[in-house]
């Protein structure tokens, strides 16, 4: 997903050459997972170049990033937030650019 939202609509073929420049991956698989994001309605076909299906994003990627928070802090968390930047920060998966932001953020929202 994070390549399509950066192409923002791609061929199997345009996603496959951008996941090979990252590591070894076999075409038929991007095209079975891109097949399976489809299904589950994550990407949709909007056209052909050629013979290629051209797919692209259902939703945008900040929406499907609040989407699968939400639902993580509420079924895994039981709601808590507090939770989940605890074990971020506890366990150290944050810069500390990361913190800064977070900080930011909070100043934000606390001034809104």
């Amino acid at each position: 997903m994070q390549v399509m939202w950066q192409l923002d609509g791609a061929t199997v073929r345009q996603v496959h050459d951008v996941l090979s420049k990252r590591r070894q991956v076999a075409y038929t698989t991007v095209m079975t997972i891109m097949n399976i994001l489809e299904e589950k309605g994550h990407l949709r076909r909007t056209s052909r170049e050629g013979r290629a299906y051209v797919y692209e994003p259902v939703r945008p990627k900040d929406e499907v990033i609040a989407s699968i928070v939400d639902d993580f802090v509420g079924r895994v968390l039981e709601g808590s937030a507090h939770s989940l930047v605890a074990g971020l920060i506890e366990h150290k998966k944050l810069s500390k650019r990361d913190l800064e932001e977070i900080a930011r953020l909070i100043e934000e929202a606390d001034e809104s």
